[in-house]
């Protein structure tokens, strides 16, 4: 019995052993990614300070060089012109791609999932999703080439079959926004249309079966099962359109712009790479980074708040 005793105690102790290497290796392992994304991801944000310093890049960021400005920077930027006018424009673009832009995949797809020959839906599904691997100096390009005012195909093509005057698509305010906003959309629809497609193939058949047998057609099926069915990636896919209305990348308004029309193509990221990159003011741009990213966190939270009233899911 005594040796049966130790024997089990031998064995428990060599089982508590091997589990305790095992959950070391387990914490190891998730102690990696989360230190990983800590160094990668919130280390840098220290330099947020850079915002409410007088930053001299030659003297770093905690020198005697650099002294504490507090909100000085902040109440520079509210007070220039340019960005009030850049922070209107980002504003009035994002929410015309948000407008224009943001149904357009949801439609699409919708088409695409009603065309019976699969052969030609993975043809066009395809060839829309491609544009999105073109970078905006290449797309920009395009534009300028396909919409000149002289020997553009589009103007070429107005002149010779509609006898009107050749138009003036990227040296006019109000024609540069439509041409950026169409390029826009041209660009990412297909990106947006392959996630609204990968939904619709998770919504169970049989509910298209049983509508079938109550006699619902193809509209009713689309609007009673198809979009009730990807409602929740519409509204989180929305939710972070939403949360990135103050936000925009500088290589799409940066390439397509010019000086004529400034005034409706300069945006923060343009303002913050003039100012900061060529002016070397990096306190101001610091400022003007760090307000554009609470403002996009306060309309994250906003979108995702209204979300959960209205009984969605939401982000978190």
């Amino acid at each position: 019995m005594v040796k049966e005793k130790n024997v089990l105690k031998a064995s428990k102790s060599e089982l508590l052993n091997s589990y305790l290497k095992r959950s070391w290796i387990l914490y190891a392992m998730l102690a990696l990614p989360i230190a990983f994304f800590l160094l990668f991801r919130y280390v840098p944000m220290t330099n947020i300070v850079i915002a409410f310093k007088d930053y001299n890049i030659f003297r770093g960021v905690w020198s005697k060089g650099s002294p504490w400005v507090g909100f000085e920077m902040f109440q520079r930027a509210f007070a220039s012109r340019d960005f009030w006018l850049a922070m209107r424009n980002t504003l009035w673009l994002n929410f015309l791609d948000l407008i224009v832009g943001f149904p357009a995949p949801i439609i699409l797809a919708l088409l695409l999932n009603e065309v019976v020959f699969k052969t030609y839906k993975k043809v066009t599904q395809t060839i829309i999703y491609l544009p999105h691997f073109l970078s905006w100096i290449i797309v920009s390009s395009i534009a300028s080439r396909l919409l000149a005012p002289s020997n553009g195909v589009v103007n070429i093509f107005l002149t010779s079959n509609f006898g009107i005057e050749p138009i003036d698509f990227l040296m006019e305010n109000k024609n540069w926004v439509i041409t950026y906003i169409t390029f826009g959309v041209w660009k990412e629809m297909g990106w947006g249309t392959i996630i609204y497609l990968a939904a619709i193939t998770g919504i169970n058949p049989e509910l298209y079966e049983a509508a079938e047998v109550d006699g619902a057609g193809r509209w009713r099926k689309l609007w009673h099962i198809t979009l009730p069915g990807i409602r929740a990636t519409i509204i989180i896919l929305l939710i972070m359109n939403i949360g990135r209305i103050l936000g925009i990348e500088l290589d799409r308004p940066y390439t397509m712009a010019n000086r004529v029309v400034r005034d409706v193509a300069d945006v923060l990221s343009t303002l913050v790479y003039r100012v900061g990159i060529q002016s070397f003011q990096f306190s101001l741009t610091a400022a003007i980074g760090l307000f554009q990213s609470v403002i996009c966190v306060i309309f994250l939270v906003a979108a995702n708040s209204l979300a959960k009233k209205f009984g969605e899911r939401g982000i978190w």
